[in-house]
């Protein structure tokens, strides 16, 4: 199986073993630097093993934590190896001074760490032998070895769109498509060359040539589906999964021309609990203090920075009405990026190289300063910390007319960070948002504390690489 789901969020499975790899990997490579640095002793080092350990794993899971926030195992795909090696390079020289500071906090029991020269040598031999161990996993492991052999039941709309959506390396990642099979009577959209021509049935192709996954991406199941046939390949063991779920377990998102509310009642997911409320208000509250704390010099600079360079009367922040849960209407607050007429002709979106935008406050969109301020809309529970990003009245009116389920974003909280905005690019228009409502609907379908948690951590490589910011 090429995905594992924990907490109804689906994970590639390649990347958790990769990253418990990796822990193992970095745990060793501290446990070697304590070893050169106190003992020199095999059997005096064994016997202090029990006193090493601790601090070991707190190295391997700080430095864990911070790869994953910087997407280093993500990136092998994009990026390459040397990309992938180049991010983590950065993640170990970052997690130096988190495990001196874990070392403050608990220096009774991870003494260890309390040593510059061991962290650093640690470090070294982290990034040698993560290099190492890599390498020969994904030459042992090769890119098709976690990847299910998938056939899909249909060649018409739906199919289409999987065979088109579907087709990046990213997305890719977990199957490869056998082909697909056209129904009687259905419309083909789908190329040619990617038709399989079955002349017997399903059971005895995947016989002859075995595939671990039927997927039925057909447009009209009332014209009749091959049951008989598909029942046999479930005792073989072949998984049958419907489209929709196919296409939101691949991508992360759910394919809005695909579901119906037929889909969105009866599919696993958006499960409400009041111990998950509870557990989600403390991580917003205590996610929200710490970055008030660390962001209180860069909010006192960039309100120095406004007023430097429209005045001292210029206002430093600006409140604009936007649409919360269940649809009520609140304040939200950002630094201001424009000119203080900036809508004078009515609500407009901003778009790239937009004139309205001065010079400090397109710096302060890059590095997303201007939504700090957003900290306060957290702390007094008109947001959240990770949810949708809220939007003004005027456009959530227009865009409900016009895309499905537009409105089912307001079942949870706005957020200052979101899946949306850490998987698709700044939305300027209603296609954009379209793509985004994609992933808002996932999101909201697959809410967790884990979600919230890979989300906020993952925030930092937006921050850091500018991604989806204008």
């Amino acid at each position: 199986m090429a995905h594992v789901r924990l907490f109804r969020h689906y994970i590639h499975l390649p990347y958790v073993i990769l990253g418990l790899i990796d822990f193992l990997v970095l745990v060793f490579a501290f446990a070697l630097a304590v070893f050169f640095k106190y003992f020199g002793d095999l059997s005096f080092f064994g016997e202090n093993l029990q006193f090493v350990l601790p601090s070991a794993a707190v190295f391997g899971l700080f430095n864990l934590l911070v790869m994953i926030s910087l997407g280093v195992h993500q990136s092998r795909i994009e990026d390459g190896m040397s990309g992938m090696m180049l991010r983590t390079i950065m993640s170990l020289i970052v997690g130096i001074p988190l495990c001196g500071f874990g070392y403050l906090v608990a220096s009774d029991w991870l003494w260890y760490l309390g040593s510059s020269n061991v962290l650093t040598t640690g470090t070294v031999f982290g990034v040698f032998l993560l290099g190492a161990v890599r390498s020969l996993f994904f030459a042992t492991a090769g890119k098709e070895r976690f990847k299910r052999k998938v056939l899909v039941l249909g060649a018409g709309f739906r199919a289409r769109q999987i065979l088109e959506d579907l087709k990046t390396p990213f997305n890719r990642k977990g199957f490869t498509l056998s082909g697909f099979v056209a129904l009687p009577d259905e419309p083909v959209e789908v190329a040619r060359e990617s038709l399989l021509n079955i002349p017997t049935t399903i059971h005895q192709y995947i016989l002859k040539y075995p595939v671990n996954e039927i997927v039925v991406a057909v447009d009209d199941r009332r014209k009749g589906l091959p049951m008989e046939d598909l029942l046999e390949c479930k005792m073989e063991g072949v998984k049958i999964v419907d489209g929709a779920t196919f296409y939101e377990r691949e991508s992360r998102k759910v394919a809005l021309e695909m579901v119906t509310r037929g889909w969105l009642v009866f599919s696993d997911g958006f499960t409400v609990s009041s111990v998950f409320g509870i557990g989600k208000r403390s991580l917003d509250i205590l996610s929200a203090s710490v970055l008030l704390l660390a962001g209180a010099p860069l909010m006192l600079l960039t309100v120095i920075a406004i007023k430097i360079e429209d005045g001292l009367k210029a206002p430093v922040l600006y409140s604009q009405e936007r649409v919360g849960l269940n649809g009520k209407v609140f304040n939200v607050y950002k630094f201001r990026s424009m000119i203080t007429d900036a809508e004078k002709d009515g609500a407009v979106w901003a778009s790239k190289n937009d004139a309205r935008v001065t010079k400090v406050g397109e710096f302060i969109r890059k590095v997303r300063v201007d939504e700090l301020p957003q900290i306060f809309n957290v702390l007094n529970g008109s947001m959240a910390f990770v949810g949708p990003r809220p939007e003004r009245p005027v456009f959530v009116e227009r865009l409900s007319e016009k895309i499905p389920f537009y409105t089912e974003r307001h079942r949870v909280k706005p957020g200052l960070t979101g899946w949306a905005q850490l998987c698709f690019a700044y939305a300027d228009n209603e296609e954009d948002t379209r793509e985004k409502l994609r992933y808002d609907l996932y999101y909201i379908k697959n809410q967790s504390l884990l979600l919230d948690l890979l989300v906020i951590i993952q925030t930092v490589e937006v921050v850091l690489f500018k991604k989806g910011s204008r």
